[in-house]
């Protein structure tokens, strides 16, 4: 019986968390750092807000960041108590915990924004 491996699934969850990641986040540090606050564009109302994030594409395109981003620090954070720490023996458990928080921190985001 030829048993084979989950570790493709878990470098791409890892490697498509990293792309989102870079793309998205310099630019939400650039708008929520940097140019709000200096008042080079104007601060968006609560209204505003409301009527964007309340947007199906928009929900679903925080829960992609969100969920990518979360198995990119679970790949990332496994991998380096693996290889740094050189706990090869409990890598069962720890990938358990890693890629188990993922998911748990990925369901709260979806039901946290479909209550929303």
């Amino acid at each position: 019986m030829d048993k084979r491996s989950n570790e493709p699934f878990w470098w791409a969850l890892f490697g498509a968390g990293g792309v989102v990641a870079a793309l998205t986040v310099p630019v939400l540090l650039l708008l929520t750092g940097i140019a709000f606050p200096l008042g080079w564009l104007p601060a968006p109302t609560h209204d505003s807000l409301y009527a964007l994030f309340s947007h199906l594409l928009v929900r679903l395109a925080i829960l992609v960041i969100v969920s990518l981003s979360a198995f990119h620090w679970a790949h990332r954070f496994r991998f380096t108590l693996y290889d740094g720490l050189q706990i090869k023996h409990l890598n069962a458990p720890v990938a358990f915990i890693c890629y188990g928080s993922a998911i748990a921190f990925t369901v709260f985001a979806a039901v946290s924004l479909y209550t929303f």
